[in-house]
């Protein structure tokens, strides 16, 4: 009986929790990026990042911060951005900092980002690692749907990899979307507009499954 009360109790909360998300939808953004495969990194530095997405969930407006503008902004050609990645990376995530100082008292909707592998503190890392300046996001504002949805469902509510598992599940088929190993090649071929559209696909699917 205690489980099953606990279960009951874990279901209404999450469940409860989503409903308070879209009661203030002006004030909730939903966040992906995209970096470097960090099983692949030849040593132990934190993965480069490629490009973050940011939508709003009210208007469905999306922000973006990617390396491949800010090359087309510096004038690099594609060719020539490995060369010149750190200093593009660092404009970038000065860029996206600045959103996040605008934007820190909101509510953020994430899939997994967690740890220093992939989440927060990795562009946190990264970001400090080029001088630029953080901006904390409380953890009571970071909302990872990925557990709001098993606290609602269950642990078995899909296979894994989940978000591909509830994709095929409720038939969503998006556009440039690029599973974790199809990422890590356009990554190693230098692909890093297809990494962006990928990206922005994935905020993309992150809406539908939240609603």
């Amino acid at each position: 009986m205690g489980k099953t009360l606990r279960r009951i109790r874990t279901h209404r909360k999450a469940k409860q929790t989503i409903n308070s998300l879209y009661d203030n939808d002006s004030y909730c953004l939903i966040i992906h990026f995209s970096c470097e495969n960090f099983y692949n990194t030849k040593d132990v530095k934190t993965p480069r990042v490629t490009s973050i997405a940011v939508r709003y969930l009210n208007s469905a407006q999306t922000k973006s911060f990617s390396i491949h503008k800010v090359a087309e902004l510096n004038q690099i050609p594609i060719h020539e951005i490995n060369q010149n990645y750190d200093q593009l990376e660092k404009e970038m995530l000065n860029e996206f900092y600045e959103f996040v100082e605008e934007h820190k008292h909101y509510k953020w909707i994430h899939w997994n980002m967690r740890n220093i592998n992939y989440g927060f503190e990795a562009l946190e890392q990264r970001a400090k690692i080029f001088g630029v300046k953080t901006f904390d996001i409380k953890v009571e504002n970071k909302f990872d749907l990925a557990r709001l949805l098993i606290d609602k469902y269950g642990e078995n509510y899909s296979s894994h990899p989940r978000l591909n598992s509830i994709m095929q599940m409720n038939k969503i088929s998006p556009k440039h979307w690029l599973n974790g190993d199809e990422e890590a090649t356009a990554f190693e071929n230098m692909e890093y507009v297809k990494l962006h559209q990928s990206t922005l696909a994935k905020v993309d699917v992150l809406e539908n499954i939240l609603n």
